[in-house]
């Protein structure tokens, strides 16, 4: 699996650049408010902004962070890929709101696909449902 693994490309691009808060509703007014960056969703332990050059959001949440988030197909295959290529498994793949998100390096880098959609808001960017894939 290791050589199919290095003929194609395991990761799609950023996703998301991840930092811890203390108090979500201090840190969307810090962003949003004082810095100028769209509030693009947001639940009851965190809130995404978009980053006006790259569709990667920058990610507050109240109880993980900081992390780089970076986008696969599927996380269950990228894992398996990367152990096979000779990394390391801190944390196996799991169930996340969007998708399936697992940590294989060791750091504070994470791998995470979207297999469930993206995040549906309302007229405040609240989620409320997840908007199915494709």
């Amino acid at each position: 699996m290791a050589y199919e693994a290095a003929k194609r490309r395991l990761f799609r691009k950023l996703d998301n650049y991840l930092l811890h808060v203390s108090d979500l509703d201090e840190a969307i007014s810090f962003y949003r408010d004082r810095l100028g960056h769209a509030l693009i969703w947001r639940d009851a332990e965190a809130a995404g902004f978009a980053l006006p050059e790259a569709d990667a959001e920058l990610v507050v949440h109240l109880r993980i962070g900081p992390e780089t988030d970076i986008l696969v197909d599927d996380v269950d295959t990228a894992f398996r890929e990367f152990l096979a290529a000779g990394g390391t498994a801190v944390e196996p793949p799991f169930d996340i709101a969007i998708g399936r998100c697992a940590n294989p390096f060791g750091n504070v880098l994470v791998i995470l696909d979207q297999s469930k959609g993206t995040f549906t808001t309302d007229a405040e960017q609240k989620c409320y449902r997840r908007r199915a894939r494709g």
